[in-house]
């Protein structure tokens, strides 16, 4: 480690230690995505029902995030890594075990509750036991669980699923949890600054962190269902949140030991960064979740191809994640953000050209160029914006860092979805309008599709329903490619207007020139 007091322990080392319970807990948050019909079935449970599987997860771990600084200093981090991990696997099993849908709900507010702490501490510890001078190293190992953990869990949890049983998606947490206990146990220790201290707990901001965040949560997901604005319920969520989001910050900047030390915001590189990695990440996860939509829905490919898909992008990711990594350690990680933001910019516009005749070589190509500027995203982005924060304060930056990214993702598959449906609608009501007698393509078209169903044996008055059928169809398909067309088009123009906030970040190498602390 890089402190003194602490026993030396390798380096890479301690990275497998930490990134083997990150990983888990990172695909955790998408691996039952896939499973989900299994899981209604078995359970007996509605669709709205079900959900709350996904949701009860995404909550728990939003509310632990910020304040596992504040918890890593009242327990030691070293016994609060431990219980976590332990609890995390506990769940998971409880999880495979569940026999109704209310104790796997249960279970899967524990498992996120436990997790929630697992990204910011291991991040912490990674900026610790690398010297400044790789810090854009460090980032580079911590992307790849972060990065590669949305793509995964799907695909994997997909096979799972179909080859041996819904279960055995929590199952397979058990053995490398234990494994991280152990390993945990052997190489992970508290550096001297870290002491647990006995101070009066922030009940205040602990409650109105889980009153806001969980509102807020809950909105993001079940808004499009519920028709965002027109519903009581979300209106409800929405004040609440708000009035709680507002109440917190007065008091967290009050208190004499506050569970989210916002102080920490008055650092300009670090607050400047963190916009960037809201907006970054809510356009990044917006993309992902379209990305299958558009296979799957409008392709016909099944979720295995659509897993095939997605895969040579997170390979790009995975490969290119050191070379980031190793560049920033280097040169001014500002250009290498710039690159980044403006490859993902030119991906989307590629993927906004997109139609329902494309190969699948072709829709491979933008999404390979979006696995290599992700590389150039994050990693540059996570060393620039920490460079500047004293080490007594890592714990609790890398909490409200994780929480922002976790957020802006959220904030992503919400209004992505949203302007699907929006903008589906749209250009569904223009084309029908011209589905007239008087417009010639269709006038011309009407016969060739009647044909075609009377060779299929249907005759008169229900050819001509079949054709108008099969026409609004066609029509159905088209608004939904053309809307899709506009969101990624939205999500490349997001990612240029980035760009002028690198001007805020503090010049230098991401970690070389910059001292810590």
């Amino acid at each position: 480690m890089s402190d003194g007091a602490a026993p030396a322990v390798n380096k890479w080392i301690v990275t497998l230690t930490v990134m083997l319970p990150t990983m888990i807990e990172i695909i955790d948050t998408s691996v039952v995505n896939v499973a989900l019909p299994h899981v209604q079935g078995a359970m007996s449970a509605g669709l709205d029902e079900a959900t709350w599987v996904l949701t009860s997860y995404l909550v728990s771990n939003a509310i632990i995030i910020p304040i596992t600084g504040w918890l890593s200093n009242t327990f030691g981090r070293k016994r609060y890594l431990i219980f976590s991990v332990t609890a995390f696997t506990l769940a998971s099993s409880m999880c495979g075990m569940a026999t109704s849908l209310m104790s796997l709900v249960f279970w899967r507010i524990v498992q996120g509750a436990a997790g929630g702490a697992l990204q910011p501490i291991s991040q912490a510890i990674l900026f610790e036991s690398f010297p400044p001078r790789q810090h854009g190293l460090a980032m580079a190992v911590f992307g790849m669980g972060v990065v590669l953990g949305p793509v995964i869990g799907p695909v994997m949890g997909g096979w799972i699923t179909d080859n041996w049983s819904w279960r055995w998606i929590f199952y397979i947490n058990i053995p490398i949890g234990a494994l991280a206990i152990f390993m945990t146990l052997l190489f992970i220790h508290d550096p001297s600054y870290i002491k647990r201290v006995k101070a009066k707990i922030d009940y205040w901001g602990l409650s109105l962190l889980v009153v806001w965040v969980g509102c807020l949560q809950i909105l993001l997901d079940k808004g499009q269902r519920e028709d965002w604005f027109n519903s009581s319920f979300i209106w409800s969520l929405a004040i609440i949140s708000a009035v709680g989001f507002v109440t917190f910050i007065i008091v967290e900047l009050r208190a004499a030991n506050p569970v989210v030390n916002l102080r920490v915001f008055r650092d300009r590189t670090f607050t400047s960064g963190n916009m960037v990695m809201f907006f970054g990440f809510m356009g990044f996860f917006g993309s992902i979740v379209l990305l299958p939509l558009y296979l799957q829905n409008l392709m016909g490919y099944t979720a295995y191809l659509a897993g095939l898909v997605l895969g040579p992008g997170g390979m790009a990711t995975l490969v290119m994640m050191p070379v980031a990594g190793l560049l920033t350690d280097r040169t001014d990680a500002r250009y290498l953000l710039g690159f980044g933001l403006l490859t993902n910019a030119v991906s989307l516009y590629m993927m906004a050209h997109f139609n329902l005749e494309l190969g699948f070589w072709n829709i491979i190509g933008p999404r390979i160029l979006q696995g290599v500027a992700i590389a150039f995203f994050f990693v540059p982005l996570m060393a620039v914006t920490f460079a500047t924060v004293p080490k007594e304060q890592m714990g609790n930056a890398t909490g409200v860092t994780n929480f922002i990214r976790n957020i802006g993702g959220s904030f992503g598959v919400s209004i992505v979805t949203s302007m699907l449906a929006t903008r589906a609608q749209v250009h569904q009501s223009y084309l029908v309008e011209h589905l007239h007698p008087l417009n010639n393509a269709y006038s011309d078209g009407m016969p060739h599709v009647q044909g075609l169903l009377q060779g299929g044996g249907l005759v008169g008055g229900t050819a001509e329903r079949g054709a108008l059928e099969a026409l609004y169809g066609t029509v159905q398909r088209q608004a939904a490619m053309l809307s899709f067309n506009d969101v990624f088009r939205a999500l490349a123009v997001l990612f240029v207007f980035l760009v002028p906030l690198l001007f805020l970040l503090r010049k230098g190498k991401g970690g070389a020139k910059v001292a810590v602390h």
